[in-house]
């Protein structure tokens, strides 16, 4: 290696350094070389001319010409060149302090020495440069990583004192002198660490304080809104009269609408059995001034009156007359206005429990199979609670009447067969409209799909809220409206006034039933009520009797007697005069004669 360094500077003789030694990690330490001198040569600005200049180094040199500017023919000669010459040479002063070209040695002055620098060139970690220290006759290694400070160059590594390699002071490694080190003031980041620690644990403090302010009233907050919506909601319950054990009919808050301003729309429904024939009648009612839904089940003995001015019951009438002819003696009867009619026959029932996906029935009686070959197989319908029931099962169910049992019983079966079916149906009036188009049958005018469709959602929607009753027409054994069907079901539901016809215009039947079967008692008076007479229970006689006997007390009776056992289906030889007991017309005895219509 050369013993001198170029950091970069080229023939600057100001910044050259020599190696003087190694520091204690093997890295080499430098130091500003003294200025040279060398020796003194007269400038020639024609040397590229060939004056005075060889350059083949032959040992001769070409005289210098004079210089004559002016052409005066005479020759100065030419002064060597000094850029100082207006120093020490021309003034007769001092020496410059420096002096890089030794024009002190030569005018006999002792240069004065330069300011050493020592630079220990070192590999820096961030890519910076190395650079020399300012401080006279020592040095520093560069900053080599973040974070680390300067480093003193130690004494031995400079020259002057004991030269490089010099060893170390008996008893010590080394030995340092204050002068050798250079203390330069770091930044002190353990002051502001403290300071941010205790602002640190203030603010935090603060902060959790802060946190449990905001907690509590976002707390209050959302108890308060909490309880204004439950409050809202208490409201509207007991308003709309749908909360439990708390709900105020509407006379007791204040808004008492009367029954027969409340509005609602009415439609009757006629099951037609086309299996073993018969017929079951039911009003569906939607209150929409009250939001309540209702089925209201009329029997087949209700009275009515014929287009001719003669009493006739609802089941004769249905088979007569017809729907226009039957809506209108209902109208009539119970002072309602019926919009329309749906004839709703058997099979049109079971497709549409098939549609809605099947029905959901407390059952109140097992329903055996009609298809089954044999007694004692397993029922069609099973007796309990929630029994899914499909579109054949319903039918079975709804028009099951029992041996001996009134057509009530039946005809509320059929209730919670429509009840079921609208809880299931849609409440979506389009939807519900494509499901009774889905059935193809044909409606009575002027009742048409999209109105039936939009009816049955309305009281869809009733029926899943909770919002839908059943209710049975009171009627008593002569087929008139008891004072009963007159408040609770016509006139509240309804919103009509019962007008029963007038029970002295029909002729009045007494029967016994000495048969031995019970339910021939209800289907005599079924028979007679449909043939527009009035019926009259005589009771149940201690012995049974083989013959049925028709007997009238006034000659004037002897026709209607007459009738009263075709209509029964009795021979006319049973028809005599005799002594009645009650106050009828007629009296029959029913015997064991009587063969009753399976049908009724």
């Amino acid at each position: 290696m050369n013993d001198r360094y170029d950091a970069g500077y080229g023939d600057d003789q100001e910044n050259q350094y020599v190696l003087v030694g190694y520091d204690d990690y093997g890295r080499p330490v430098y130091q500003q070389a003294p200025p040279q001198q060398a020796p003194q040569q007269q400038y020639d600005p024609y040397a590229q001319q060939g004056y005075g200049y060889d350059p083949y180094a032959t040992g001769t040199q070409n005289p210098v010409p004079t210089y004559d500017p002016y052409g005066t023919g005479q020759q100065a000669p030419v002064p060597p060149y000094d850029p100082y010459a207006n120093g020490a040479q021309q003034g007769g002063g001092s020496a410059p302090a420096h002096d890089p070209y030794g024009r002190a040695a030569a005018s006999g002055q002792q240069p004065r020495v330069a300011e050493q620098t020592t630079y220990i060139p070192q590999q820096g970690t961030r890519g910076e440069g190395t650079q020399p220290t300012t401080q006279a006759g020592q040095g520093y290694a560069g900053d080599t990583q973040a974070g680390q400070g300067f480093r003193p160059v130690a004494e031995e590594d400079r020259p002057g004192a004991d030269g490089p390699g010099a060893e170390p002071a008996d008893g010590d490694e080394r030995q340092y002198h204050t002068a050798q080190f250079a203390f330069i003031e770091e930044p002190d980041g353990d002051s502001e660490d403290v300071i941010d620690w205790l602002n640190f644990t203030e603010n935090r403090t603060e902060r959790r304080e802060e946190a449990k302010r905001r907690a509590r009233s976002r707390l209050v907050a959302l108890v308060v809104v909490l309880a204004l919506v439950a409050a809202g909601g208490v409201g509207y319950l007991w308003h709309a009269g749908k909360l439990p054990g708390l709900s105020t009919p509407d006379s007791k808050r204040g808004t008492t609408i009367a029954a027969s301003a409340q509005n609602r729309d009415v439609i009757v429904v006629h099951l037609h059995n086309t299996a073993k024939g018969g017929t079951s009648t039911a009003l569906l009612v939607d209150n929409t001034t009250t939001k309540q839904g209702t089925t209201v089940l009329i029997p087949n003995a209700l009275t009515l009156t014929a287009d001719d001015g003669s009493t006739t019951t609802l089941a004769k009438s249905v088979d007569d007359d017809g729907s226009s002819g039957t809506l209108d003696s209902l109208n009539t009867v119970l002072g309602t206005d019926i919009q329309g009619t749906w004839r709703l026959d058997t099979p049109y029932l079971q497709n549409l429990v098939d549609l809605v996906g099947n029905i959901d029935v407390d059952t109140d009686t097992a329903v055996p199979d009609p298809a089954a070959k044999k007694k004692g197989e397993a029922p069609l319908v099973n007796k309990g609670k929630s029994q899914t029931l499909s579109g054949k099962m319903a039918v079975a169910y709804a028009t099951y009447r029992a041996s001996g049992e009134a057509q009530n019983a039946q005809l509320e079966r059929f209730g919670q067969v429509m009840q079921s079916v609208l809880r299931k149906l849609s409440s979506d009036p389009k939807a519900a409209t494509t499901t009774v188009q889905t059935l193809a049958q044909i409606l009575d005018p002027p009742l048409t799909d999209s109105d039936l469709g939009a009816f049955l959602a309305k009281l869809a929607d009733l029926a899943k809220g909770g919002d839908y009753k059943t209710a049975l027409l009171p009627v008593q054994q002569d087929g008139t409206l008891s004072a009963e069907a007159s408040a609770s079901v016509v006139k509240d539901v309804l919103g009509g006034k019962a007008k029963s016809p007038d029970k002295d215009a029909a002729v009045s039947v007494s029967v016994q039933n000495a048969t031995g079967a019970k339910d021939n008692t209800e289907k005599a008076r079924v028979i007679l009520l449909n043939g527009g007479f009035t019926f009259v229970d005589g009771g149940t006689p201690a012995a049974t009797r083989v013959t049925s006997q028709v007997v009238y007390a006034d000659a004037s009776d002897k026709a209607n007697a007459t009738e009263v056992a075709k209509t029964l289906g009795l021979s006319t030889s049973t028809v005599k005069k005799g002594t009645i007991a009650s106050s009828a017309n007629v009296s029959v005895i029913l015997g064991q004669d009587y063969k009753p219509d399976s049908s009724t």
